[in-house]
């Protein structure tokens, strides 16, 4: 299979791509598009067959959920059982890096939810996106675009590098937003739980219903194995770089640092330590060091407080062994 990249640059070339995208899904193809998190690997996830060759592009196993992407609000009811908090934590943060897991309905199929009785639902705010999905008429499963565990991809460049031959399809709308997948919550009637940190801080949530720690209730989410967003050249976590070996090591820094000497490579992520250019900046930064042929990859540890415990988070995980 060969792999196509439909640029969206001016008018004529978004119509072509979008529909082309939707006339894919409709017809059962997985699509890789752009989130305002990161690009992902999008099938209708009413349709269990083109979910499974999402799982099977991916190499994903099948213990790991989907988030599924809503054409319009209309549908969260038709997918899950909403309540007070839920509907008013859509109004405040859909279209955008919010998802929600709520019971699911009937409709959704077992495959999508790992067969748990929960859904992951959100509405993303990139327009690509949202144009194809309102195109095709149908929620989308889309996890990131990526084989499963590596490092997410942030433009239609990265897809192609993980997925060329895999997928039939690559929908360029641009380097990504946000850099990181979006804050996942546990949604119950008085109390929401956070399964996964991102661009939506747990500060903000707790304005809509008091948190419950990172409570789970039993309920997997996606992308929360312990080994996840990794890079194939082991990466540690340094509170500093005092006694730290650099021999053939990378530096990823989220803000500048003097002490550079040794290193073979480094990254820094923000000239300012604005945490937002950070996330953006995030994956980006770890492949190219993942792609020099390093002994291993340091990283600076951040506050975990806001933003940063999202980003900490992934580093953590990226970090993990097996």
């Amino acid at each position: 299979m060969k792999t196509a990249i439909l640029p969206t640059s001016d008018d004529a070339a978004l119509a072509t791509a979008v529909e082309r995208a939707a006339d894919a899904l409709v017809a059962g193809e997985p699509v890789a598009l752009p989130t305002e998190t990161v690009y992902g690997l999008a099938a209708d996830a009413l349709n269990p067959l083109a979910c499974a060759r999402v799982f099977e592009a991916k190499e994903r196993p099948l213990s790991d959920p989907l988030i599924v992407h809503l054409p319009d609000l209309d549908w969260l009811d038709r997918l899950a059982q909403s309540n007070v908090v839920a509907l008013r934590l859509a109004e405040r943060f859909w279209p955008g890096p919010l998802t929600l897991v709520l019971p699911r309905r009937s409709v959704v199929p077992d495959l999508v939810t790992a067969g748990q009785g929960t859904v992951a639902v959100r509405m993303s705010a990139h327009p690509v996106f949202r144009a194809v999905a309102l195109a095709a008429g149908t929620p989308l499963a889309a996890p990131s675009a990526n084989r499963f565990g590596r490092i997410s991809p942030t433009t239609a460049e990265h897809v192609l590098a993980e997925l060329d031959g895999r997928i039939g399809l690559v929908v360029d709308g641009g380097p990504c937003l946000h850099g990181i997948e979006s804050t996942i919550a546990l949604v119950g009637a008085d109390r929401i739980a956070i399964l996964r940190h991102g661009p939506i801080p747990a500060e903000e949530l707790a304005e809509f219903a008091p948190l419950n720690g990172s409570g789970r209730g039993g309920v997997t989410a996606p992308g929360s194995l312990k080994s996840h967003y990794a890079p194939a050249t082991p990466l540690d976590i340094v509170e500093d770089l005092s006694g730290a070996s650099r021999e053939n090591s990378g530096l990823l820094a989220w803000h500048p640092v003097s002490d550079e000497a040794g290193f073979a490579s480094i990254e820094v992520l923000s000239q300012t330590g604005d945490l937002r250019e950070v996330a953006a900046n995030l994956y980006a930064g770890m492949r190219r060091l993942d792609a020099r042929g390093l002994n291993r990859i340091l990283a600076l540890s951040m506050p975990g407080e806001g933003l940063g415990a999202a980003i900490m988070e992934r580093l953590q995980k990226a970090a993990a062994r097996g």
